[in-house]
């Protein structure tokens, strides 16, 4: 199905700005699907239903940050994001600040999205492998090429169509797999009652007091202070700005960004009480779980309870939508770093050895290459990652965020702020974040103790900040170029989008029909699942999470069927100049 949906939106990539943004004709809903999408996958299912078996409520706390990270976007800084007119976040990076940054900041990001992409593969390999004992590296390679298909055929419009339907999936399995733990609890009460009598009490607080987990300030307020931090800051800075760049418009983005939070509250509500459950009435299967390391059998725990609860026939599209979750982060990390090699690294180095590049239709089918091979090489490196032991999938996200992610992103908030600030700060910022994350790399050499996460949270910050605003006394040395290359980047990215004028017309119509005609399908093969032998309550579950998707895409296909459709070069057939 999802090389089905590729095969069928390729057909509006006529050129690279098709394939990297949806010609910026994408719809505010599919986009803030998308958004949501990314944010989600199957860590939460593995990592994070770790952290919920063993501390209960106070990993929603990460989830909560990333929707209050939504609510900042949505009030502030996505309509800016979508007004910037770029293709990729270095295009941006280069406005801002010129050659230098925009080359440092691609390559930094083709090798993070790498590492992101394979540890998010990596995570769905422990679900499926503690579900149905599948050899985790089979997993790897069936669902990575699955992935590396559709993404190369149909780009950015494939990612976020499958992103919105994976959403119509993941909400009512996970909404019918919380209701059934709670049943089994008795109930809400039944739940705290369990919580209680199982001594966990103190655990399962959201805020707990400092020591009581394995590292300093694990589920503290200092750590949730951390969190929140580091979660706003990297949604809402120049390198978390693409996702919007497919949007219509300033108010579309605006309006993206907050379906995209909402639906991160909702789903933060009810994604952590079946790993809960698992500890309380299913411990023993969890810790029973074969070919995993003991200390990371609880990652394992949100699997145990769906194979001991969902009906029959449910537990495979319980493995769907985790398939889902971690599909729509490696397929938006894939098709951002092909715009970044195409548009940005290749350019740079055909300029470099004299080589010209001009046409379109020759950077879509580079766009194509790159899709392929850094499909391949998201494969191998999560191949390697399965074979390593040490830290599991929860602990490798946070570090890598907070020692990696976050001092890059502190100058690139900044400069949406800060107009008077030099071509060089930004490197100046990450020198010195980079230089106190080496620091707490290395902290147990140097200063006989390791920092916890929150100390390098705000360590880093503190850093980076400090780097970049010591660079704005040298404002008056920028050359009048930079200087007006400054402020012609802050004039476009407060500017209005003119949809009509800099794009043409719009293809909202197809959209709607395209994504309810795919819901129906999907909502039709999930309802065939109720002649499975299963009780009437079963049965009732599987008609809801096939009737909630069917239902959607009814709606979809109305929408869509209501008006007239717009002409064939509307809808993207006819190649047009590319929009901004």
């Amino acid at each position: 199905m999802l090389i089905a949906i590729g095969a069928v939106v390729k057909r509006f990539n006529k050129d690279d700005s098709d394939y990297f943004r949806n010609g910026c004709k994408g719809t505010w809903w599919l986009v803030g699907a998308s958004a949501f999408m990314v944010q989600f996958s199957a860590w939460t299912f593995t990592g994070a239903a770790g952290a919920a078996y063993e501390a209960g409520w106070s990993v929603m706390i990460i989830f909560m940050a990333n929707a209050a990270g939504y609510l900042v976007a949505g009030v502030i800084f996505a309509p800016w994001f979508r007004q910037l007119r770029v293709v990729t976040v270095p295009e941006a990076i280069r406005a801002r600040f010129g050659p230098a940054t925009q080359q440092l900041y691609a390559w930094i990001f083709v090798v993070l999205g790498l590492a992101y992409a394979s540890l998010w593969l990596f995570g769905l390999s422990i679900f499926c492998s503690a579900v149905f004992g599948y050899k985790v590296e089979h997993v790897v390679i069936v669902i990575g090429v699955i992935v590396l298909i559709y993404s190369t055929v149909g780009g950015s419009w494939a990612v976020m169509a499958t992103d919105f339907l994976q959403t119509l999936i993941l909400i009512p399995i996970t909404i019918l797999m919380a209701y059934l733990c709670l049943r089994e609890l008795g109930g809400v009460g039944g739940l705290f009652s369990q919580i209680d009598s199982k001594g966990l009490t103190d655990d399962y607080a959201v805020i707990n007091k400092e020591g009581r987990f394995t590292g300093k300030n694990t589920y503290t307020w200092i750590w949730a202070s951390a969190i929140f931090l580091a979660q706003i800051v990297k949604m809402n800075t120049v390198m978390a700005s693409q996702r919007y760049y497919a949007v219509k418009t300033g108010l579309d983005a605006r309006k993206a960004a907050l379906l995209a939070g909402l639906l991160m509250v909702m789903g933060s509500v009810i994604w952590f009480i079946p790993p809960m459950t698992g500890r309380l009435l299913f411990e023993a299967d969890v810790m029973g779980v074969l070919g995993m390391a003991e200390d990371k059998r609880k990652e394992a725990s949100y699997a145990v309870a769906s194979m001991n609860l969902l009906p029959v026939g449910m537990t495979g599209l319980m493995v769907v939508a985790m398939l889902s979750a971690t599909m729509s982060s490696m397929d938006s990390g894939l098709n951002k770093n092909a715009a970044m090699l195409v548009r940005d690294i290749i350019p740079a180095l055909a300029r470099l050895f004299g080589v010209k590049m001009d046409h379109a239709k020759p950077r879509l089918r580079m766009a194509q290459i790159a899709s392929l091979g850094f499909g391949l090489s998201i494969i191998g490196l999560t191949l390697y990652f399965v074979a390593q032991d040490g830290k599991g999938v929860f602990d490798l996200m946070l570090d890598v965020g907070a020692m990696l992610a976050l001092p890059m992103a502190i100058p690139m908030l900044l400069a949406l702020l800060i107009r008077r600030a030099p071509a060089w700060s930004a490197i100046a910022s990450i020198t010195l974040g980079f230089t106190v994350s080496a620091m707490g790399f290395y902290s147990e050499a140097l200063f006989g103790t390791t920092w916890a996460f929150a100390t390098v949270v705000f360590a880093n910050s503190a850093a980076g900040a400090v780097g970049f605003l010591l660079t704005i006394p040298f404002w008056p040395t920028a050359s009048p170029a930079y200087q007006g290359q400054v402020d012609e980047f802050f004039e476009k990215m407060h500017r209005p989008i003119d949809f009509k004028a800099e794009v043409g017309e719009g293809n909202d119509l197809s959209q709607l029909k395209i994504m309810g005609s795919f819901a129906i399908v999907i909502g039709g093969f999930i309802c065939c699942l109720i002649v499975l032998p299963n009780p009437l309550e079963g049965r009732l579950g599987i008609l809801f999470v096939g009737g909630f998707v069917g239902v959607i895409g009814g709606l979809l296909y109305w929408a869509g069927s209501r008006a007239p459709q717009p002409k064939p070069e509307a809808m993207g057939i006819e190649t047009a100049a590319e929009p901004s």
